[in-house]
């Protein structure tokens, strides 16, 4: 007997300003969160697995320049694009993930299969990419990552000597555009997937949340997935999306309540902003954040499509 399926996706949370949000990128971004998220439905709808639907849902949203994974990835202070990914199957709890590439277009299929053709879960850097070549990966110049955008965001956060913008010319320059996905397929497994650009102007090969597995991904048969999305550093030190797990687990809270006591508490008191996607056995969907807006979207067991931006939706 096939059991119920439902998806959620976000397209990073933080600082989203309304009154710069013009009608058109609005509708464009709808559009892609949209399309990001009927791109995993169609794999469950299919029968197919759940880690399949969370990777061509994030695709849609590397694709994209309005987000900060793959093509709209921001620019390190030598002015590349270094990106990170991860999934996590809750089966048997295998996890991928990959940090610091440069010439992959897809990011979050290079994570896919590391964690399917290989014996590890996190590669880095040349040793990445070297294993993304073997695997038939296409070799994507940076060229194809420069969009003017992230150009100005770089230089001026040099000139303030910067990793965050406090001030800016877009609605969502103050976001962390992580984007994510968490599904249930029709067979009970849960699955989770992360892809991200990092900060502006990072140095030192800094890598964040994303790629690390209980930090920035997680998922668990019978329990919970989870994306987050936010200030890396902190989602790190309070290892965010395996807390929700732990907290689900070890204290039967239900996915609202684990996933709201660390966005608005801990995390919060340390001066953490961000938030996550969470998605429980039966499909039941969680989005939380502490910050003005969320780019989110969600198809829940009965097949109603939503999809949001801000904070108050």
């Amino acid at each position: 007997m096939t059991k119920p399926f439902s998806i959620a996706i976000h397209g990073g949370a933080g600082t989203i300003l309304k009154e710069q949000m013009s009608a058109k990128l609005k509708r464009e971004i709808i559009e892609v969160l949209s399309a990001s998220v009927k791109a995993g439905e169609r794999v469950l709808s299919s029968g197919g697995d759940a880690i399949d639907a969370v990777v061509e849902a994030v695709k849609v949203m590397e694709d994209s320049p309005h987000f900060n994974a793959g093509k709209g990835s921001v620019l390190t202070h030598n002015e590349m694009v270094e990106m990170d990914a991860s999934v996590m199957h809750g089966a048997e709890m295998d996890a991928g993930a990959v940090a610091g590439v440069r010439h992959i277009r897809n990011p979050i299929e290079l994570a896919r299969d590391v964690m399917r053709d290989s014996d590890h879960v996190l590669l880095i850097g040349e040793g990445a990419e070297k294993f993304a070549f073997e695997h038939q990966h296409p070799y994507t110049e940076q060229d194809y990552f420069f969009t003017e955008r992230r150009y100005e965001q770089l230089l001026s956060m040099k000139e303030k000597g910067l990793f965050a913008l406090s001030e800016s010319k877009y609605p969502d320059d103050k976001k962390y555009g992580t984007v994510g996905a968490v599904a249930l397929d029709s067979h009970g497994n849960l699955a989770a997937a992360t892809s991200t650009g990092g900060v502006t102007n990072k140095k030192y090969g800094r890598v964040g949340d994303t790629a690390i597995i209980g930090a920035g991904t997680f998922a668990e048969n019978n329990n919970v997935a989870v994306s987050t999305t936010g200030m890396g550093e902190y989602f790190i030190r309070k290892t965010v999306a395996g807390d929700v797990a732990a907290r689900m687990r070890y204290l039967n809270e239900d996915v609202h309540t684990a996933c709201e006591v660390i966005i608005q508490g801990e995390l919060k008191a340390m001066g953490g902003e961000g938030g996550l996607i969470a998605m429980d056995a039966q499909g039941d969907i969680h989005f939380a954040m502490n910050s003005s807006g969320m780019y989110r979207a969600s198809i829940d067991t009965s097949g109603e499509l939503t999809v949001k931006i801000y904070a108050d939706e």
